[in-house]
């Protein structure tokens, strides 16, 4: 199954959504001077072996949203095939925030993630992922993200990360399964970053925070 929402926050108005396959999103009515919310929801079991979801937020010049999801997301693997996709693409000329509940990466599930980032000369943008590999006493499922920014058509991270059962650093012994990163631009200030964070101040402005271990 193919799932694919767009999210478009415009100055002074309700964001507009389409939505279609498993995923769907709902607005909250901003209070007044506060950024619009939008949430994501799942109406079925998504991802699963062979699934694929697309996400694309536009944020105009001047509109402010915040994107979140209502619960974690399970990937399983499918009957089959094991490997499911989702690539998200923010195009961002206002501010956005996206802070989404964890990925749980369920039994031998494979999940690859990608995330292309456009921000504008006056845009601002904070994007946070957590994964985990496994549910209680699983480790054998992978993930894979890549992460993509640019500012103003400039290069500004290249970011690519593996957890899990046939990672480049896996081991059995002592390998992570979680993951945090968090990215922020044009901002270097952070707050609330797990215990054991490494921030990498980039070279074209913002930072880059990851933190790895065995439970998020």
């Amino acid at each position: 199954m193919h799932s694919e929402v767009v999210i478009v926050a415009r100055a002074g108005r309700l964001p507009r959504m389409e939505c279609r396959g498993g995923l769907a999103a709902r607005s909250t009515v901003k209070d007044r001077g506060e950024a619009d919310t939008v949430h994501l929801v799942s109406s079925v079991a998504t991802p699963l072996g062979g699934d694929t979801i697309t996400l694309r937020v536009i944020v105009e010049p001047g509109a402010r949203l915040n994107l979140r999801s209502v619960a974690a997301t399970v990937a399983l693997p499918g009957a089959a095939d094991t490997t499911s996709l989702s690539s998200m693409h923010l195009e961002v000329a206002g501010h956005l925030d996206v802070d989404l509940e964890p990925v749980v990466v369920a039994g031998d599930a494979r999940h690859l993630t990608s995330v292309f980032v456009d921000v504008g000369d006056a845009g601002t943008v904070r994007l946070r992922e957590r994964v985990q590999i496994g549910r209680n006493n699983e480790r054998q499922g992978f993930w894979s993200g890549t992460m993509r920014a640019d500012v103003s058509g400039s290069p500004l991270l290249r970011h690519r990360v593996e957890l899990g059962a046939g990672a480049v650093a896996d081991d059995a012994l002592s390998a992570p399964r979680a993951c945090v990163s968090e990215l922020r631009y044009p901002t270097q200030h952070t707050a609330g970053e797990p215990e054991g964070s490494v921030s990498l101040e980039l070279a074209g402005g913002g930072v880059l925070t990851t933190w790895q271990g065995i439970r998020l």
